[in-house]
């Protein structure tokens, strides 16, 4: 049985639950096929291959969403509703995993919302949370970071992921790169802070001890006209890190900006569910100039799997900020940002990227 027919199975089940689609998503569903069946005009095999679209989307929607509130026993369901064991072990490989309670996870998508609650904005900031000298793990450290799995798709993860990125330098024209830092500077009341994703909360929580800086989500035209650019050069990038061609699916797109003392731990960007369609991260930075920081270096790491997180090998690659510079690199990969140091703390001189993911 084929993981497509493995999907279709189970959708009509799981959709069923409350707690894996609400109430106004079992309706609008519902309407969606009404409206691709009645659709005035069409042919019926059109018609029908319209609500096989819709219904295999759905299928992939709902078994993602399964496994975050299941976990591993959504697994246990499938198999014993095939009865094929001997190819199972491969075939939810690349569904998202659950947590397994680990304390911190990759950044979630953040909220729309440009000052939710609670959330300290930068002209206030936070006095228990100095930034570490070294976060970045030494050299033989056992420091694990969060990646969730399940104990199928365990034996699928790879034992060894080497550090590798594609940099592309002068990747905007002048005027979009200085339009770009017009807009930053101009919208610096909407930034705020960063989150890291918790399993005491529902959402994103602040958290200064794993992740500190700043971030906007809504980028307006810039977000396109990265996107533009990115997409035409898509196919070299992903040549030259031997990562196969796929279709963007989302694409997730925010400034951060990070002065004095900001810094971001150890991690990777597509380790829980539901970050898991997260496929390929691009990182391009600029500054105003003459830059006013040190620091802020991205190092992608050479990490081993060590029980069920993956660690530092201590040996990495190092970016240095460098103005109208991307960067790009696998989602999964381990990565950390140095802290900064910035001796004016003003928001103006701090180390900036519009970062991102092109979902699968």
């Amino acid at each position: 049985m084929t993981p497509k027919q493995i999907l279709d199975s189970f959708s009509d089940t799981l959709m069923q639950d409350e707690r894996i689609l609400s109430a106004q998503e079992r309706a609008l569903l519902a309407n969606l096929l009404q409206h691709a069946k009645s659709a005035g005009g069409e042919s019926r095999e059109t018609q029908e291959a319209v609500r096989r679209v819709i219904a295999s989307a759905v299928g992939e929607a709902v078994a993602q969403r399964a496994f975050g509130v299941l976990g591993g026993s959504i697994v246990e369901r499938i198999l014993e509703g095939t009865g094929s064991a001997t190819n199972s072990v491969g075939v939810m490989k690349d569904q998202p995993q659950p947590p397994r309670g680990t304390p911190l996870r990759e950044p979630d998508p953040p909220s729309k919302h440009p000052h939710p609650p609670g959330l300290p904005m930068r002209g206030t900031p936070p006095t228990p949370a100095p930034a570490p000298d070294q976060p970045q793990p030494p050299r033989g450290s056992t420091e694990r970071t969060a990646v969730a799995e399940n104990r199928v798709a365990v034996l699928e993860r790879p034992s060894h992921l080497p550090a590798r990125c594609v940099v592309l330098d002068e990747f905007l024209a002048p005027q979009e790169v200085e339009e770009l830092t017009r807009f930053t500077l101009a919208h610096e009341g909407d930034f705020y802070a960063s989150e890291v994703v918790s399993p005491v909360a529902d959402g994103g929580v602040v958290n200064y001890e794993h992740r500190r800086s700043r971030v906007l989500m809504d980028l307006e035209r810039h977000q396109e006209v990265m996107l533009e650019r990115i997409k035409a050069v898509l196919p070299q990038v992903l040549e030259k890190l031997d990562m196969k061609e796929f279709s963007i699916a989302d694409v997730e797109a925010q400034i951060t900006a990070s002065s004095d003392g900001d810094f971001f731990h150890f991690h990777s960007d597509n380790g829980s569910d539901r970050v898991a369609a997260r496929h390929l991260t691009f990182v391009y930075f600029f500054q105003r100039e003459p830059n006013r920081f040190e620091g802020g270096e991205l190092r992608i790491h050479d990490a081993r799997l060590e029980g069920d997180c993956y660690v530092t090998e201590g040996s990495y690659r190092t970016i240095v900020p460098r103005q109208n510079q991307i960067v790009f690199f696998p989602c999964e990969l381990m990565h950390e940002i140095t802290p900064v140091k910035c001796a004016s703390q003003l928001f103006a001189d701090s180390r900036f990227t519009l970062n991102g993911w092109l979902r699968q």
